[in-house]
C-alpha cells in the first residue's frame, strides 16, 4: 500500500463513521470584512462564545440561554441547534485530543477559581451611598462581538481589569461567564439605586442589556438626579429668585414680558388666567396689567412710554459762561391795513407791499435789520386779517417784543384787540406805535384812550407801555421807534448760546417748484449750518441751502436770525418747533413716531364717539356740504384759508374741505376732486398742464385767487345757493261761508261773502272751521253771480269752489292768502 493510499484510509476513518463527540467546541468563528469611509475595510474575526459544563462523557452539553430578542447587529447571528447523534450537520467538527481537553479542562477550572476571587472581594467592599456618575450607559441595542484579530486570544482576566478601570461603554461582544451563578448575575451595586434597586457592576454583556431586571441609567439621568439632590439638600437658598428691573412700555406682549423677567411663558398666563383673563402668549396687554405681573413675580418695574423718543430733542439749557449777545426778535401786529408792511418797509427801506396781492400781507415775514447805530433787529410781518389768527399767535410766541400798530385815523379795531390778547398770552412786552399821523383826521389821543379800555395805559397817560407816533409814509418817527426798541431789548438783557446744535422755530413753510419743501426758521439759540440734519415736526432732511431776507445764501446763521431751509423731505408745519440731531436714525426715529402720533389723533377723531355725539351726528345728517379743494402757496396762507371756510357753516350747509396742501394743482388733486364731485381752489398757485387737462376731461371746476377776501366772497356767495329758501306768506283776504249749493257736475259750491281784503282766483286758501284749520288747498272756481272772476274785494258776494274738497259748511272762514319763496344768504 502507498503512502498515498494509507492517508486516504485515515481520512475515512475519521470523516466516514458517525460519533458523538463528548466534548463539542465553544467557540465559532468566522471571517467578516468591515468597510469604513474613505473606502477602508478591514477584515475580522466573530466569535461566539458558549457556556460548557464539565461532566460525563455521556452528558449532554447545557445549551445556553438565548435573549429574548437580538437586534440585528454587524453580522448575522448563526443560532446554534443542538446535534442529532444520528444525522450529520452542516459543518464537520474536529475531533480533540487528549492534550486539548486537559488544556480545556484546566482554562475552565482557572476561570472558576477567579470568578470566586472576585466575588469575595466584592463582597468585602464598604457599601457607597454617595452617586456615583461613572457608570455605563445603558446598552439599548444588543451587538455581535467584532474584534480584530490580534486581539482574538486577549485574557478574560485583563479585559475585566479594563473594564473596571476605565469608562464604561458599549462592547461589540456576546459573551458569558462561564458557570456564573445566577445570584451573582443579578446581584445590584449600592452605589447607584434606582427605584429601590441597586446598580449592577460589572462587564456589560448582551444578555445584562437585555435582561429588564438588569436595566441600567443612563449618565444623563444621573446628573440630572444629582442635581435635583443638590436642590433638595441647599434648600430655599439656591432656588430663590433673581430680581430684575424689568421695563415695560406702554403695550407689550406676554411672551416678550416673560422674557424680560426670565419666566416662563405659561406661568404668566396661569397668573392671568386666576385673575379671570384669558389669554394666549401672543396677546398683548397693557402697561398697568403687565406691572402687576411684574411685581407679582418679586420684580421691580421701570415705565417706558413711546413718547420717551423725544427725550433729549430739545437741548438742556445752557450755562451762564456760554452765553452771548443776541439780537431782538420784534414782531409787528396790528389791524389789517393799519399800515405794519408800510412800517416795516420804511425802517428795511424796501418796498414789500407792492409784492403782496391786494395790498395786504398774506404771508408771516422774517427779516433782519441793521439800525443807524449798528445794532441789530430782527421782525417778524404778521398779517392783519381776521383769517390769519394762527399766523400772528405763532408770531407772537416767537417773539421777545411786540410792535402794536394802530392807525390814528382809525383806533383800536378787532384785529388790534386780538393782538393784544396774543402779546399777554406770550407775556411778552408790548411797544405802540400809532401810525398814519400825517392823515387828516388823525387823532393820536383817542388812540391812547381806546387802549385804556384794554388795560393797556401807555406812559404818556402814567403807564408803562412805551408809545411813538410814527408815519410810515412821510418816515417820521422811526428813529424814536428803533431806539425804543434798542431801549427795551437791554431791559430784557437778550443772551444766547450760539456755540451749540442749533433749535428754532418753524415761521413759514412752502413748497416751491424746482427748490422742493422751503421752511422759514427762525434760530433762537445755536448755529445752523449747511450739512446739518434736521428734524421739524414730522419732517426732517439735510441742511442743503440756507437764504437769507437778501435772497443770499450763506454758509451758517445764528440766534436771532431768520432764513430759508432747503433740504426737507417734506413741507414741515408753520410753528414746528426744529433741532439738529446727531444721526439720521435718531431723524427717523422721531418722525415715524410723530406720523404714528398723527394718524391716531386722525383715527380717534374718526371714530365714533358718545351718545351726545352720536345724536350730533344724526342732527348734521341732512346738512348739506360744499366740498373743496385747497392747495396754496405757503403753509400760513392755507391754514387761514381753511379757518375761514369753515366758519361760514350753518346748520343746513357746511364747507367740507377733502385736502388743503402746499403747492402746485397736480393731476392727483384733480382725480380727487372728481372722485368727490369737489371745487379746486388754488390760492397764488396755478394748474399744470396735465392737470387742465384732467380738469378739463372730468368737468372739475378750477378756480384761482391771489386776494383772500375775493375767495371767502365767491364760497360764500356759492354756499348760499344750496341753501334752502324761505317760504314766504302774504294774506290776502278773509271770506264767509253762507250757504252750501249741490251744482251737477261741479259738485258743492260755497256762497261767500268777502269780510276782509279780497280774494283771488288760484291763490291759497284755508277753511277754517271753529278757529280750527280742516283743509288747505287752492280755489278752483272763483264766480261772480254766472261769470268766472279774476278777484272779488271785501263786501262783495261770491261763490267758490275748492280743488278736491267738498266738505263745506255754512258758518266757516275761508282764509286766502299767496306763498313766496325768498333766497337766503350766509
Amino acid at each position: 500500500m502507498s503512502e498515498t493510499d494509507t492517508e486516504t484510509e485515515e481520512k475515512t476513518a475519521r470523516g466516514g463513521q458517525k460519533m458523538t463527540l463528548n466534548v463539542r467546541r465553544t467557540v465559532e468563528s468566522g471571517h467578516v470584512r468591515q468597510s469604513f469611509s474613505h473606502g477602508r475595510s478591514k477584515s475580522v474575526v466573530v466569535e461566539k462564545k458558549k457556556r460548557r459544563v464539565i461532566g460525563g462523557a455521556d452528558q449532554p452539553l447545557e445549551e445556553p440561554k438565548q435573549p429574548p430578542k437580538l437586534q440585528r447587529a454587524a453580522v448575522a447571528e448563526v443560532k446554534p441547534k443542538q446535534e442529532e447523534p444520528q444525522r450529520r450537520t452542516g459543518v464537520v467538527l474536529k475531533q480533540l485530543s487528549d492534550e486539548e481537553k486537559d488544556l480545556r479542562t484546566r482554562a475552565l477550572v482557572e476561570a472558576r477559581q477567579r470568578q470566586a476571587e472576585e466575588e469575595r472581594l466584592k463582597s468585602e467592599q464598604p457599601v457607597v451611598t454617595e452617586l456615583v456618575p461613572e457608570v455605563p450607559p445603558v446598552a439599548e441595542e444588543p451587538v455581535e462581538v467584532v474584534k480584530p484579530r490580534e486581539e482574538r486570544h486577549k485574557g478574560e482576566a485583563k479585559a475585566k481589569e479594563k473594564a473596571e478601570e476605565a469608562p464604561p461603554r458599549k462592547h461589540l461582544k456576546e459573551e458569558e461567564e462561564p458557570a456564573r451563578s445566577p445570584d451573582l448575575r443579578h446581584k445590584k451595586s449600592p452605589v447607584a439605586p434606582r427605584r429601590g434597586q441597586e446598580r449592577v457592576r460589572g462587564r456589560l454583556t448582551i444578555i445584562n442589556a437585555l435582561d429588564e431586571e438588569q436595566r441600567q441609567r443612563s449618565l444623563a439621568s444621573l446628573k440630572r438626579r444629582q442635581e435635583r439632590h443638590k436642590k433638595q439638600v441647599s434648600g430655599p437658598l439656591a432656588q430663590q429668585k433673581i430680581q430684575r428691573e424689568v421695563v415695560i412700555p406702554e403695550v407689550i406682549t406676554i411672551q416678550e414680558l416673560a422674557n424680560r423677567m426670565a419666566e416662563r411663558g405659561v406661568d404668566v398666563i396661569k397668573f392671568l388666567m386666576k385673575d379671570g383673563e384669558m389669554h394666549k402668549i401672543t396677546d398683548v396687554i397693557d402697561s398697568d396689567t403687565a406691572q402687576l405681573v411684574a411685581e407679582e413675580f418679586g420684580h421691580t418695574v421701570r415705565r417706558v412710554s413711546e413718547a420717551d423718543v423725544e427725550e433729549g430733542f430739545i437741548g438742556a439749557d445752557d450755562h451762564a459762561e456760554d452765553l452771548a449777545p443776541r439780537a431782538p426778535i420784534v414782531t409787528i401786529m396790528g389791524h389789517v391795513d393799519h399800515g405794519k408792511t408800510s412800517l416795516l418797509d420804511a425802517i428795511r427801506s424796501a418796498n414789500v407791499v407792492s409784492q403782496e396781492a391786494g395790498g395786504i400781507t398774506q404771508h408771516i415775514g422774517a427779516y433782519q435789520v441793521e439800525t443807524p447805530s449798528g445794532q441789530k433787529i430782527t421782525f417778524i410781518d404778521t398779517p392783519g386779517h381776521e383769517a390769519f389768527t394762527a399766523m400772528r399767535q405763532r408770531g407772537a410766541q416767537v417773539t421777545d417784543i411786540v410792535v402794536l400798530v394802530v392807525a390814528a385815523d382809525d383806533g383800536v379795531m378787532p384785529q388790534t384787540i386780538e393782538a393784544i390778547n396774543h402779546a399777554k398770552a406770550a407775556g411778552v412786552p408790548m411797544i405802540v406805535a400809532i401810525n398814519k399821523i400825517d392823515k387828516q383826521g388823525a387823532d393820536p389821543q383817542r388812540v391812547r384812550t381806546e387802549l385804556l379800555s384794554h388795560e393797556i395805559v401807555v406812559e404818556s397817560l402814567g403807564g408803562d407801555t412805551l408809545e411813538i407816533e410814527v408815519s410810515a409814509l412821510k418816515k417820521t418817527g422811526l428813529d424814536r421807534l428803533l431806539d425804543a426798541i434798542a431801549l427795551q431789548a437791554e431791559v430784557l438783557e437778550l443772551t444766547a448760546n450760539p456755540h451749540r446744535a442749533a433749535e428754532g422755530v418753524i415761521v413759514e413753510a412752502k413748497l416751491e417748484r424746482g427748490r422742493g419743501p422751503v421752511g422759514t426758521a427762525l434760530i433762537q439759540r445755536g448755529t445752523l449750518k449747511l450739512g446739518d440734519l434736521l428734524v421739524a415736526g414730522s419732517a426732517y432732511g439735510r441742511v442743503r441751502a440756507l437764504i437769507n431776507e437778501l435772497g443770499e445764501q450763506v454758509t451758517s446763521a445764528g440766534p436771532s436770525v431768520p432764513v430759508e431751509v432747503l433740504g426737507f423731505d417734506s413741507a414741515p408745519e408753520a410753528g414746528d418747533q426744529f433741532a439738529v440731531v446727531e444721526s439720521e436714525a435718531r431723524a427717523r426715529e422721531i418722525t415715524d413716531y410723530r406720523m404714528r402720533e398723527r394718524r391716531k389723533r386722525l383715527a380717534v377723531a374718526g371714530q365714533r364717539g358718545s351718545l351726545e355725539q352720536m345724536m350730533n351726528n344724526l342732527k348734521t345728517a341732512g346738512v348739506k356740504e360744499f366740498t373743496l379743494l385747497v392747495k396754496g402757496d405757503v403753509q400760513g396762507s392755507v391754514e387761514a384759508i381753511v379757518a375761514a371756510l369753515e366758519k361760514m357753516g350753518t346748520d343746513e350747509v357746511r364747507a367740507r374741505i377733502i385736502h388743503a396742501g402746499v403747492g402746485g394743482i397736480t393731476e392727483s388733486d384733480v382725480g380727487l376732486a372728481a372722485a368727490s364731485g369737489a371745487v379746486v381752489l388754488g390760492f397764488n398757485v396755478r394748474a399744470n398742464a396735465q392737470a387742465r387737462d384732467a380738469a378739463e376731461r372730468d368737468g372739475v371746476e378750477i378756480r384761482y385767487y391771489a386776494v383772500i377776501y375775493d375767495l371767502v366772497d365767491e364760497v360764500k356767495q356759492a354756499m348760499s345757493g344750496l341753501l334752502a329758501p324761505t317760504r314766504q306768506e302774504t294774506f290776502l283776504g278773509n271770506a264767509e261761508v253762507l250757504e252750501v249749493f249741490a251744482i251737477s257736475k261741479v259738485g258743492k259750491v260755497a256762497g261767500c261773502r268777502v269780510t276782509e281784503g279780497k280774494v283771488e282766483r288760484g291763490a291759497q286758501v284755508r277753511l277754517i272751521r271753529d278757529n280750527v284749520v280742516i283743509h288747505e288747498g287752492k280755489l278752483s272756481t272763483l264766480k261772480r253771480f254766472k261769470d268766472e272772476v279774476r278777484e272779488v274785494t271785501a263786501g262783495q258776494e261770491c261763490g267758490m269752489a275748492f280743488e278736491g274738497y267738498q266738505d263745506m259748511r255754512p258758518g266757516d272762514v275761508i282764509e286766502c292768502f299767496e306763498v313766496e319763496h325768498v333766497q337766503r344768504t350766509l
